[in-house]
């Protein structure tokens, strides 16, 4: 997506940010262009505060005034607004690209509300064509990837499973964790994978998010739409 666009879609879901609200601020370029959005609105009056998903949106939403709290200090969310890598017509979301899935997923959760911001390109008809990243205690990593292996080809997936790397070196999460990258292919049960992937005791967690977004807002050569998951 340019940078247009991820402006245009920023702006877009700030307006639906009232004074008061308790905010979970999401990780990644689309998310940053919501915080650069929020940060107007913040210099303009709006009074909220923020949960940052990971370390570098807790570094810009400083560097940009946003006040920001902990989930200790509030440990209940208005509203979370957050990018994805892939969307599928149920509104379940492939996330964690940028590795900050966890601490995205544990803001989601705390959370009434998830927005969801995007370009056209992230909507699918299924998830699976990204990969899907999975986060990993070290200890135990090759048995942990073993497992994983071997669930998906109980789920007829491809099993191309690669411990994500950053200059040679292993990728280590905000949470201390690694994240092992499993390309699989479409996924035709993501509800089954999701509760299939969390009973390997290795996994902290993984980049599927079921049942947590509520509305999308897709920047397209047309504008923003927004989109509502059916109840």
């Amino acid at each position: 997506m340019s940078d247009k666009l991820k402006a245009e879609v920023g702006r877009a879901v700030c307006q639906h940010v009232k004074s008061g609200m308790r905010l979970g601020i999401g990780t990644g370029s689309t998310a940053e262009a919501f915080v650069h959005a929020l940060a107007e609105k913040v210099d303009q009056g709006l009074q909220i505060v923020g949960v940052p998903t990971s370390e570098r949106t807790a570094n810009l939403c400083e560097e940009l005034g946003i006040p920001l709290t902990t989930l200790e200090e509030t440990p209940e969310l208005d509203l979370t607004i957050d990018g994805a890598d892939e969307i599928d017509p149920e509104f379940s979301l492939i996330k964690g690209g940028g590795g900050a899935l966890l601490r995205e997923k544990i803001v989601a959760a705390a959370s009434k509300t998830m927005y969801v911001i995007a370009d056209e390109s992230k909507l699918v008809d299924k998830l699976g064509a990204f990969a899907l990243p999975i986060e990993v205690n070290s200890f135990g990593l090759a048995a942990t990837r073993l497992a994983i292996k071997k669930n998906a080809r109980n789920f007829d997936l491809q099993d191309t499973i690669n411990i994500r790397m950053v200059e040679d070196k292993v990728f280590i999460s905000d949470g201390g964790h690694c994240i092992l990258d499993a390309s699989f292919g479409l996924i035709h049960n993501a509800h089954a994978l999701d509760m299939a992937l969390l009973s390997i005791p290795g996994v902290v967690q993984h980049g599927l998010f079921i049942n947590m977004a509520v509305k999308v807002f897709v920047a397209g050569k047309n504008g923003v739409k927004i989109l509502e998951r059916e109840k």
